[in-house]
């Protein structure tokens, strides 16, 4: 599903009234009708709607629900936050055909709660036609009182395009914002409907047609919103004459004193995201707890001088155990000797290899990050949090996470690898500017080792030969949804991250029901 920003469904509308023709006042009349047949297909034939309007064109459609809402049947009354002189053009057009007696124009704040309250709680429905996509500024004063009382008044909010308060473009609240129990949007969903904490204020999402030709929508610039639909297509169906090579030979070095849980994880669940074969590469001192903790995954231990941490005195054993293998992780639990650092720029500087960078191995990329202009490998991932993109980048975790997508993007044009940047909706980017923003997942993962997870799914994946671009965002996609399916057996609360690598198999079973073929 393709998201855009505010102003780019600003240049789409323009688009479509300048170079196509269609008048403003269609796609307005539109936008109505489609919000009036979700609110009947959920709410009933008839019933008591109270409809905010604000003087823009978010009020316009407001205007037009209500008209066609009592066309139908339903008893509608209209508050309008603005006097009539200061509404104009398509919206005044639609106010025009509204009964006097069905409005009532509100601009002071005491008069809103005085006048209305009674009417707003006692509705069926409320309709949030109050501000939209464009909204950039903090809310205050009536349209704040509007907002709150909405809110508080235990009835079923209706947004029309965006929840009033919510940026379109970014997903912050501006002061204040509207909770809705559903969100009718037109022709894209905007970044603001997906993006947290947009997303919570949004409710049940519907994108709905209002007219704009195909060409148009076609070439507006978006963002890839990942959800079931969208990744079945990339899900590889098995051949049933495949054996163990066919899925490819994972080698992931991870793992130090201390941390070999990290270690166990990447690679068990590189093992469950479908890998032929996987190589755990450890410190010598702890490979005898690895063998322990992985049965499917064959171990090597790498030299480590007897303290436990991996340098880069293990390089030529590395550089052997590259023979025969089609991608690398590294980073894992691998913990923060100064000798790991070095390690890791070798590994940058020398696999060509599909290469997977996470978690010790991004700290230690931190101490240089222009090590990534001597890459070997053209299919370089990096799967940072925010305070190892914060490391990265030498910023702060704030300004990271108030502008995520373009974080991501710029750097990985600027390095030229792919970047996952984990959170609440992941991002990830590709160095040709390509973003996409994960659907799936729950609160449930905020717990040790899903970033392990995740790193061995990844590996997994370039591994069994998906492109760099593919296998991020099927994995990432993969590892939520299978923490979404651990979540339904058993609530969020003390998901951990052996549960999700376990329901791996399944959410590739649910995605794409693959007929078993039997003789």
């Amino acid at each position: 599903m393709k998201v855009v920003t505010a102003q780019t469904m600003q240049e789409t509308d323009k688009r479509a009234i300048n170079e196509f023709g269609i008048a403003g006042l269609q796609l307005m009349e539109n936008a109505g009708q489609s919000c009036v047949d979700e609110i009947i297909a959920q709410f009933g034939p008839g019933g008591r709607a109270v409809v905010m309007a604000g003087k823009g064109n978010n009020g316009g459609d407001g205007y037009v629900i209500a008209r066609l809402l009592s066309q139908k049947g339903w008893q509608v009354f209209v508050v309008i936050l603005a006097d009539r002189e200061q509404i104009s053009g398509d919206a005044a057009v639609n106010l025009a055909m509204l009964p006097g007696e069905m409005l009532s124009f509100c601009i002071q704040e005491d008069q809103l709660s005085a006048l209305h309250r009674d009417k707003i709680i006692q509705s069926d429905v409320i309709v949030d036609a109050l501000l939209g996509t464009g909204l950039c500024s903090t809310i205050g004063g009536i349209y704040r009182e509007a907002i709150e009382l909405m809110n508080g008044s235990g009835r079923p909010v209706v947004a029309v395009d965006i929840p009033s308060g919510i940026h379109g473009s970014t997903g912050c609240v501006l002061g204040n914002a509207v909770k809705a129990d559903l969100t009718v949007t037109f022709a894209f969903a905007k970044l603001g409907h997906v993006l947290y904490p947009g997303a919570e204020h949004a409710g049940r999402l519907v994108v709905t047609d209002i007219g704009i030709p195909p060409q148009v929508m076609e070439n507006a610039p978006g963002y890839e919103f990942l959800n079931a639909d969208g990744v079945r297509p990339l899900l590889n169906r098995r051949d049933r004459l495949a054996h163990k090579g066919t899925f490819g030979h994972c080698l992931i070095i991870a793992g130090s004193t201390g941390k070999t849980g990290a270690a166990a994880l990447s690679a068990n669940s590189a093992v469950r995201a479908g890998s032929g074969l996987v190589t755990l590469a450890v410190a010598e001192s702890i490979h005898s707890i690895l063998e322990i903790k992985t049965t499917e995954t064959m171990t090597v231990p790498l030299p480590d001088s007897g303290n436990g941490y991996v340098t880069c005195d293990a390089f030529p054993a590395i550089e052997t155990l590259l023979t025969g293998k089609s991608a690398v992780a590294v980073g894992p639990g691998l913990g923060s000797h100064p000798g790991t650092g070095a390690l890791v720029q070798k590994l940058v500087e020398e696999v060509q290899l599909p290469l997977v960078i996470d978690a010790d191995g991004l700290n230690a990329l931190a101490e240089d990050v222009s090590f990534l202009h001597r890459k070997k490998s053209q299919q370089i991932v990096l799967t940072p949090h925010p305070g190892e993109m914060s490391r990265l980048l030498g910023s702060s975790v704030p300004g990271i996470e108030e502008a995520r997508i373009s974080v991501a993007l710029e750097f990985a044009r600027t390095y030229g690898v792919y970047v996952i940047l984990k959170g609440a909706r992941t991002i990830i980017a590709s160095p040709d500017g390509f973003a996409a923003i994960n659907g799936s997942g729950n609160p449930g993962m905020a717990s040790g080792g899903m970033g392990d997870v995740l790193t061995g799914i990844i590996a997994s994946l370039l591994g069994q030969g998906y492109t760099a671009w593919d296998a991020c965002r099927l994995g990432v996609f993969l590892h939520g949804f299978a923490a979404d399916l651990v979540a339904e057996d058993k609530g969020e609360i003390g998901i951990n991250a052996s549960d999700v690598l376990e329901r791996l198999p399944n959410a590739c079973n649910t995605l794409v029901k693959t007929p078993c073929c039997r003789t």
